[in-house]
């Protein structure tokens, strides 16, 4: 194994991503892990999706990755989150087993054409003039390469903490990775100090589930993936989550025990997740509240731990014990695997464009926590364009890049590359101007095509795309081309009064009574107003593909105003900003602002504008030097 196109080093979610993407694309590719038995292995809450992450995991597989299909193979639990809100901010979440979840992945990359995957430590990197030609292993390895990209996860000088024990590891179990760090800083790179955490795992014998809330998934569960068509669905058996709360006595249990924490002794000095804090840390930080919600989740059907969400701790393993007691359904628990925090080195993300290279050494290409982001899915979604972008490479094509209104993709990386981060970045819905359009049941639309293109989305996935497009523009050609004359309401009055109609005046489509809110497809079958085919579909096909022309139907008018904004927010956006461009030349601009642009080097307009620090009167200035400069050079 002397030379490969492609490296990929960490076999995390946005390793196994990156890998398999280059790989199918045609590349030569290589895998490196510390662990092959420790593959997407879900160091946290064995879930994926919720609340904007839905979005991103299904963005991935839309365009070809992995996540949603292995998903729907290890899913315990469906459940889509935010159904009585719009569709904008509908966002799919699972439960996964995460024994199956790790082991099917495992099989997917370790079968994958064009793939290696080999239990190495990297070591080092070869760079000759600033572009990246190898690395070195724990085993006095060189291994050639055009690109390598770096997804290490939290194990980068990483440290493991629970009251005052302090271990080496980027999770329980694993040792650190600490020569990357070192090599990242020989070749200038600047690294950030971030800390994430995870809570006690309980044993399920020990808790007592008939004083808690039971917690049931959907009664007609979602696929992750638009290409799921498996029968029977769900794969595996379905398992409830229990709800229960924190109360004022486990609030004084974790305050006592303040000075005993990491997160506040000065033991840790790397920043936590806002959005997704510790209980101490919520405890500190909203003293007012008289309780927080727990949700006691399973980790697998072939285990007897609990995950308890809401509970991520570095306190000591004592005072774990003494405030989980304190939780109703909890007063007998035990405890399995103690709760602890990782601070751990990541790259600061304003050193990478929007391909995630480095602007500095060609070839090597940054994804996943390592980052500076949290979350399954935001790795998976960084990994899968890493590895897109170094396939293109080695096969000298264009970069492919995705915008803020193409994907909840682009919006996460165009806020890392644009804006850095000081603390693990998590996706909501409210960071994405244009969330009407890009909802999750229309993710395939906007990316199937694109995926495709690249040469990423396989044929298979392609043709069961196209039979569903097909079946609902037939679908939204019968509800649009199909009316409700005066006449026919006339001569059945009493029938039509009943539904309300007895006041239409002129023929009226039925995609327009789509439009009401007290109608839908369901209910136009119901009345014989129309026949939704079958085809041969299965129920749940029927019912997932027509709630996109339900949808699209009931915001057409929301939907035609957001793509008009959006075309001229494009326009100005769009505006190329050259590599040669001096912004020594935009008079009026203040020193603060030309160093954040000379340091962040945006590639066009809409980037610029996002930088933090950046004015809309210096956009203006930068606008107008921007368009006279490229009409200068139109006259050369």
């Amino acid at each position: 194994m002397d030379r490969v196109d492609v490296i990929v080093i960490g076999a995390g979610h946005a390793g196994c991503e990156a890998a398999l993407a280059s790989a199918r694309m045609g590349i030569r590719t290589l895998l490196l892990t510390m662990n092959n038995d420790r593959i997407a292995y879900m160091s946290c809450n064995p879930a994926i999706g919720g609340q904007a992450k839905g979005q991103l995991a299904r963005e991935v597989d839309a365009l070809g990755g992995e996540m949603g299909i292995n998903t729907d193979k290890s899913a315990l639990q469906y459940k889509r989150l935010n159904m009585s809100k719009g569709p904008a901010v509908r966002s799919s979440r699972a439960q996964c087993d995460k024994v199956i979840y790790s082991l099917r992945m495992k099989e997917s990359v370790e079968t994958q054409e064009n793939l290696t995957v080999a239990q190495r430590e990297v070591r080092g990197f070869q760079v000759e003039q600033n572009k990246i030609t190898g690395v070195f292993t724990n085993f006095d390895e060189l291994i050639r390469c055009d690109s390598v990209i770096v997804t290490a996860g939290t194990f980068m000088k990483s440290l493991m903490f629970c009251g005052s024990t302090v271990e080496e590891g980027g999770r329980a179990g694993d040792t650190s990775a600490n020569k990357i760090s070192t090599c990242l800083k020989d070749l200038g790179f600047e690294l950030i100090r971030l800390k994430t955490g995870t809570p006690a795992r309980l044993k399920k014998n020990s808790i007592d589930f008939t004083r808690l809330q039971r917690e049931d998934g959907d009664k007609f569960p979602v696929p992750f993936s638009y290409f799921s068509h498996s029968n029977p669905f769900p794969v595996l058996t379905q398992l409830p989550c229990f709800l229960t709360y924190t109360n004022t006595r486990t609030h004084e249990i974790i305050a006592n025990a303040k000075d005993r924490s990491p997160m506040f002794n000065g033991s840790i000095g790397g920043r936590g997740p806002r959005y997704c804090p510790s209980i101490e840390d919520k405890v500190y930080r909203f003293f007012d509240k008289e309780r927080h919600q727990i949700f006691l989740e399973p980790e697998s059907q072939f285990s007897h731990e609990i995950y308890a969400n809401g509970l991520s701790t570095s306190l000591p393993l004592d005072v774990q014990k003494n405030f989980l007691s304190s939780i109703e359904g909890l007063e007998k628990v035990e405890i399995s695997r103690p709760g602890y925090a990782v601070e751990y080195d990541a790259v600061n993300p304003l050193q990478l464009k929007l391909t995630l290279e480095s602007k500095n050494i060609e070839g090597l290409f940054f994804a996943g926590q390592v980052n500076g982001t949290s979350g399954y899915e935001e790795a998976a979604a960084q990994g899968l364009i890493a590895g897109i972008n170094a396939a293109l490479k080695t096969k000298e094509k264009d970069p492919f890049i995705v915008s803020r209104s193409d994907a909840y993709i682009g919006v996460l990386i165009d806020d890392l590359v644009t804006k850095g981060v000081d603390e693990p970045y998590r996706m909501f819905t409210s960071r994405c101007e244009h969330r009407l359009l890009l909802r999750e049941d229309n993710g395939d639309h906007r990316l199937v095509e694109k995926g495709r293109s690249i040469g990423l989305l396989n044929t298979d996935k392609y043709s069961y795309y196209l039979k569903k497009f097909n079946w609902q523009q037939n679908l939204t050609s019968s509800v649009k081309f199909n009316f409700l004359y005066p006449k026919e309401i006339e001569m059945n009055k009493e029938r039509y009064e009943a539904l309300g109609l007895d006041s239409v005046k002129d023929k009226l489509s039925f995609l327009d009574l789509l439009k009401r809110p007290e109608w839908s497809l369901e209910r136009l079958e119901e009345e014989k107003f129309i026949e939704i085919p079958s085809d041969g579909l299965s129920e749940i096909e029927k019912r997932i593909w027509s709630e996109n022309v339900e949808v699209s139907a009931k915001y057409s008018g929301y939907i035609d105003k957001e793509l008009e904004l959006l075309k001229k927010v494009r326009d100005r956006e769009g505006l190329s900003i050259p590599k040669e461009f001096s912004y020594k030349s935009v008079s009026g601009l203040s020193n603060e602002v030309r160093e954040r642009l000379e340091r962040v080097s945006p590639s066009t307009l809409g980037q610029a504008m996002r930088i933090h620090g950046i004015t809309p009167a210096a956009t203006a200035l930068l606008y107008i030097h921007l368009e006279k400069y490229s009409n200068e050079q139109r006259t050369l």
